[in-house]
């Protein structure tokens, strides 16, 4: 083989071999990123594996604020509250300002990690408007309210 075309098959090799090494680098880094939706249920019954149940791995909680279940200390900035699906509930604590909307019997999508029986969030999200709910949130609710028999409000039609 000449020198000009061995030349040209190391590059080539090189340049595979390093879009290899920055396909991994990407796939390593986004993986570790990567936030799992599980409801309430899914985390008390284990199918969101053991890693999600004994905190070494940081998920998203979605579900609905159970009504009469948040509480906040005078001068504490820890809010403690519970999450449910319909099937299960899960006690959830966060230290900061809840956003605005945030209310009891409202969709909300957390992002953090399981201590002790106890979800301890990182951030928490709430819905923005009336109608608005996380489509993997209201995909597992809606599933919630066909196993419980559950009616889910009937729209309202305009006149």
């Amino acid at each position: 083989m000449n020198p000009t075309r061995r030349r040209r098959l190391a590059f080539v090799a090189l340049l595979v071999l390093a879009s290899g090494v920055a396909t991994a680098l990407v796939a390593m880094a986004l993986q570790r990123n990567v936030a799992y939706l599980y409801t309430p249920a899914e985390v008390l019954r284990g199918e969101a594996g053991a890693e999600v149940a004994s905190g070494q791995a940081r998920f998203r909680l979605g579900g609905m604020v159970e009504k009469d279940s948040f509480q906040r200390a005078p001068g504490s900035m820890d809010a403690h509250f519970k999450v449910t699906d319909g099937d299960a509930q899960l006690p959830v604590v966060y230290t900061g300002i809840l956003p605005d909307l945030f209310r009891e019997g409202q969709a909300v999508v957390a992002t953090g990690r399981m201590r002790d029986g106890v979800f301890v969030a990182e951030n928490v999200l709430a819905k923005h408007d009336e109608t608005y709910m996380p489509k993997e949130v209201a995909d597992k609710m809606g599933k919630a309210h066909q196993k419980h028999d559950v009616q889910a409000p009937a729209a309202e039609s305009a006149p």
